[in-house]
């Protein structure tokens, strides 16, 4: 049986003080939830004290994103080692919010992937398709691109530190959702995927998040499906009684 892992990514929101505020009423509300994984991604700025404040406790901190070298020249980007040291243990990459702005190809990502594995960190790997490409036929083609070569080289063991979510890029930010069936349909296609490139032992037991305007309301049905192994928050994960309600729909379905 595969663990449901919830996890909040708070994007480019909050100072610090919200920050705090925000994952003290976490606590108060998530003080026992033994049967879901839970991970929240601050910026950058807040994750040291988030760290500090959710020590001891149930909640995981992980990144948004990181570099794919230890240290250097490189303006304005984070190594998994500075994540790691702020307390991190997991990490965002490959959301489509980095492939769409920063233009972060299947190539980059592999290797952003693979460094960050490396590195110690448990690492969220996100894909999905846009509308365009759901509307000419094409998912299929750009979820087998996307396992194919987002997870070129990997290991038997780098998958105990992998999660897989999938995001349909029409469902960020826009309200969509996609229905249950959808999400089942696409998670299953990942889970073959992965079975076919790799073995039934690997595929078996990696978790596959749905992540796309997931809400309280659509979260219960959307995690009941076979495949669907818990959920990457966007803005709810920002209103500390939605994500609540989003682990605990977890916890049902587990």
């Amino acid at each position: 049986m595969r663990r449901p892992i919830v996890a909040g990514n708070w994007k480019m929101n909050l100072l610090v003080d919200d920050a705090i505020s925000l994952v003290e009423e976490l606590m108060r509300l998530l003080a026992d939830v033994p049967d879901v994984e839970i991970v929240i991604c601050p910026p950058y700025t807040a994750l040291y004290p988030v760290g500090q404040a959710i020590e001891g406790s149930a909640i995981a901190l992980g990144g948004q994103d990181c570099y794919l070298v230890e240290n250097g020249a490189y303006t304005g980007e984070i190594s998994p080692y500075m994540l790691i040291d702020a307390g991190c243990s997991w990490t965002i990459v490959g959301h489509s919010e980095r492939r769409r702005y920063f233009n972060e190809t299947d190539e980059f990502l592999n290797r952003k992937l693979k460094f960050a594995l490396s590195s110690g960190l448990k690492v969220i790997f996100c894909l999905g398709e846009t509308l365009e490409e759901r509307e000419k036929g094409e998912m299929d083609e750009v979820l087998r691109r996307q396992v194919r070569k987002g997870l070129d080289g990997l290991d038997e063991a780098d998958f105990e530190r992998l999660v897989i979510a999938y995001e349909p890029i029409w469902a960020i930010g826009t309200g969509l959702t996609a229905t249950p069936e959808q999400a089942e349909e696409a998670h299953g296609f990942v889970r073959a995927l992965v079975r076919e490139r790799y073995s039934e032992t690997i595929s078996n037991g990696l978790r596959i998040q749905y992540g796309g305007s997931v809400k309280p309301e659509n979260a219960g049905e959307l995690m009941e499906r076979e495949n669907v192994d818990g959920a990457l928050v966007g803005g709810a994960s920002l209103k500390p009684d939605s994500f609540a309600a989003i682990v605990m729909a977890g916890v049902v379905a587990a």
